[in-house]
C-alpha cells in the first residue's frame, strides 16, 4: 500500500511542470493560429446564439411553456453541456488569439502567454473543461437518440432546429476539437471527474424533481420506468457509457496524434517564431524516431 498514496496524490495533484509548454491547446497540426481562433470563434457564436434564441423563443410563446419553460432548461443535462461547449469555445478562442498575437518572447517554452499566466488551478480547470466538452456531448447524442427520441420527425421547425443543434451538431463540435487541434491525450484522473460530474448533475435532476415536480428525464423517474432498481441501472450505464466515452476519446487522441504526428510529420502550424515550440516537438519525434526525424519539418 506504501507505494499506492504517494501515485494517488500525483493523479490528483496539479503537477509542477510547465503547462501546455509547446502550445498545444492553441494549435493545430492542420489551420494557423489565425484560422483556429476564427473557427471556435464562429462556433462559440452560433452556440450562444443558439442559447439565446431558445430562450426568447420560448418566452416568446406562452402555448409552449413560455419564460417557466426557459428557465427549466437550466435542469436539462443536454442544455448545461451545450453551455458548457460555448465556454470552452469562447474561452479557447480568446487563447488561440493571444498566442496568435504574441511577440517571440511570449511564444517560448514557460513565456507569459494568457494562458501560461494562468494560475495552476485554472490551468488545470481549462484541461478538465476540454475533457468534458469532449467527452459529454457524444454522451448526450447517444442517450437522446437511442433511449429518448421517440422516432417521429418533428413538425415545427423551430423543434427541428433545436434539437439537431443541441442532440446533433454538439457532436460535430467535439469531434471539432478532438481532430483539429494539437491537444493531447487527457489524464485517466478525468474519468474520475467525469463520473463525479455526473454525480452532482443527478443531485440537479432530483432537487429539480423535488422542487418543481417534473422529471427532467423520464428514467429518473422509479414510477415511470418500473421501480427504483431500474433507475439505479441507468444511472450505472451511463456513468459506464460516460467512462467508456472517455476512452474512446482519448483514443481517437492518440490515433490522431501517432497519424499527423508521428506517421506524417505534421508537427503543428506554429508562429513561424515560436522556436521554442519547435524544438520541444522536435526533440520528442527524434526520441521516436532517431533515423528519421532529421527530415520531418515541423
Amino acid at each position: 500500500m506504501g507505494p499506492v498514496a504517494p501515485r494517488l496524490r500525483a493523479a490528483f495533484s496539479f503537477g509542477k511542470d510547465p503547462f501546455d509548454p509547446s502550445h498545444r491547446f492553441v494549435t493545430s497540426w492542420l489551420v494557423s493560429p489565425w484560422m483556429l481562433f476564427i473557427l471556435r470563434a464562429i462556433i462559440a457564436t452560433y452556440i450562444l446564439f443558439t442559447h439565446l434564441f431558445i430562450i426568447a423563443w420560448y418566452c416568446s410563446h406562452p402555448a409552449a411553456g413560455g419564460c417557466l419553460a426557459s428557465r427549466q432548461l437550466f435542469s436539462y443535462f443536454t442544455f448545461l453541456t451545450y453551455w458548457g461547449l460555448f465556454f470552452y469555445f469562447a474561452v479557447a478562442a480568446l487563447h488561440t488569439l493571444d498566442y496568435a498575437l504574441a511577440s517571440p518572447e511570449d511564444c517560448s517554452p514557460g513565456a507569459p502567454t494568457l494562458l501560461a499566466r494562468l494560475p495552476r488551478l485554472l490551468q488545470a480547470l481549462h484541461a478538465l473543461l476540454y475533457t468534458t466538452i469532449t467527452t459529454y456531448p457524444p454522451l448526450v447524442t447517444v442517450v437522446y437518440w437511442a433511449l429518448l427520441y421517440s422516432g417521429s420527425w418533428f413538425p415545427d421547425v423551430f423543434d427541428a432546429w433545436y434539437i439537431v443543434s443541441v442532440h446533433a451538431i454538439n457532436l460535430v463540435f467535439a469531434l471539432f476539437e478532438i481532430l483539429i487541434p494539437r491537444t493531447e491525450r487527457p489524464p485517466l484522473v478525468h474519468a474520475v471527474w467525469i463520473v463525479v460530474l455526473l454525480g452532482g448533475y443527478l443531485g440537479v435532476a432530483y432537487i429539480t424533481a423535488a422542487d418543481q415536480g417534473f422529471y427532467v428525464y423520464k428514467f429518473l423517474d422509479h414510477d415511470a420506468v418500473g421501480g427504483r432498481g431500474v433507475v439505479a441501472a441507468y444511472i450505472v450505464g451511463i456513468a459506464v457509457g460516460a467512462v467508456v466515452g472517455f476512452l474512446l476519446v482519448s483514443g481517437a487522441i492518440v490515433l490522431r496524434r501517432r497519424i499527423t504526428e508521428d506517421r506524417l510529420g505534421m508537427l503543428g502550424k506554429l508562429k513561424a517564431h515560436d522556436g521554442g515550440s519547435r524544438g520541444i516537438e522536435f526533440r520528442r519525434l527524434k526520441s521516436r524516431y532517431p533515423q528519421g526525424a532529421a527530415s520531418r519539418e515541423v
